[in-house]
């Protein structure tokens, strides 16, 4: 078996990045979010072809996977994560769904350096990225995604807004997460929307061209499947995130409480889970000197 590099120290909310809940949280989500926006990359046109693709923070590997079986033409496949956790599972995965041929998974953190070729990918792509990126670090990340996606390649960034329930206990909780997050630096404002407000001009900002967004309101009812998968993401989540919180807030003494009480709502037939989606796009601009037929690297 491939020996997997030493893991950096990572900026992810939940530090214990072999943490069980953790990976069983994201596994989750990472199905829920993709049906729940329509598939794997549902605001592009039909005609889109993307042969060489990169999912940055990929997690346990499902958005990869799942855009492999989508698009049998896509012939490259790359995630990457600081996680050897999450790295191996979804090497896993891959070999279970049969198409480890075509798609790879490696250790990598991606605020130190993507190592691959310059203009190397038709589509450069990250879900989630809230929750390892600091507001400071978005200008380099960027710069990063336009170093390797060809010219005239897609840049496409997916984020989220802070979730809602009818639950006063789940209300206090995210008050409390809301906080944290913006003490440590992942959101712009202390808002829900502290991150997707600024989507689309941090992309301009860049220089990335032509950005179009598209909007997906989530909303699941606890009676219904797939909204026991969302209580599921939030319960679990609930518990990972404590060490998090106490480094960046003030903890409630009763925090166990209104958490258990928070579970307790989410049970209830008439509990409702709701939370905005944000997907931006764009094209990468040649860079200063070269033309949008500049010739890939080969893979080496």
């Amino acid at each position: 078996m491939e020996q997997l590099p030493p893991e950096h120290p990572s900026t992810y909310l939940v530090e214990d990045r072999s943490n069980q809940e953790e990976l069983a949280r994201l596994r989750v989500l990472d199905h829920l979010l993709t049906t729940d926006m329509g598939g794997v990359l549902s605001e592009q046109p039909a005609s889109a072809t993307f042969e060489r693709v990169l999912d940055v923070g990929c997690g346990t590997g499902g958005w990869l996977i799942e855009l492999a079986q989508a698009s049998p033409s896509t012939s490259l496949l790359i995630g990457v994560d600081p996680s050897r956790t999450f790295v191996e599972y979804a090497r896993e995965q891959a070999r279970a769904a049969q198409v480890n041929d075509r798609v790879e998974f490696h250790v990598a953190d991606a605020l130190r350096m993507l190592e691959f070729p310059i203009h190397f990918f038709d589509l450069v792509n990250h879900r989630a990225g809230w929750s390892w990126l600091r507001t400071w670090d978005w200008p380099k990340l960027l710069q990063e995604y336009q170093r390797v996606c060809r010219p005239g390649g897609v840049i496409r960034i997916t984020e989220g807004d802070i979730w809602e329930g009818t639950s006063s206990a789940m209300t206090r909780l995210n008050d409390l997460f809301q906080k944290a997050l913006y003490q440590a630096g992942h959101l712009f404002h202390p808002a829900p929307d502290g991150v997707t407000s600024e989507l689309k001009r941090m992309l301009e900002q860049q220089g990335v061209r032509n950005v179009q967004t598209r909007s997906y309101a989530i909303s699941h009812r606890a009676d219904t499947p797939e909204g026991q998968h969302f209580c599921e993401v939030i319960r679990l989540g609930g518990r990972t995130i404590v060490p998090f919180l106490h480094k960046w807030t003030r903890v409630p003494e009763d925090y166990d409480a209104i958490y258990h009480q928070m579970v307790a709502d989410m049970q209830q037939p008439d509990f409702v889970a709701t939370m905005r989606l944000l997907t931006a796009w764009g094209t990468n601009p040649p860079r200063r000197g070269q033309y949008d037929s500049t010739i890939w690297s080969d893979r080496s």
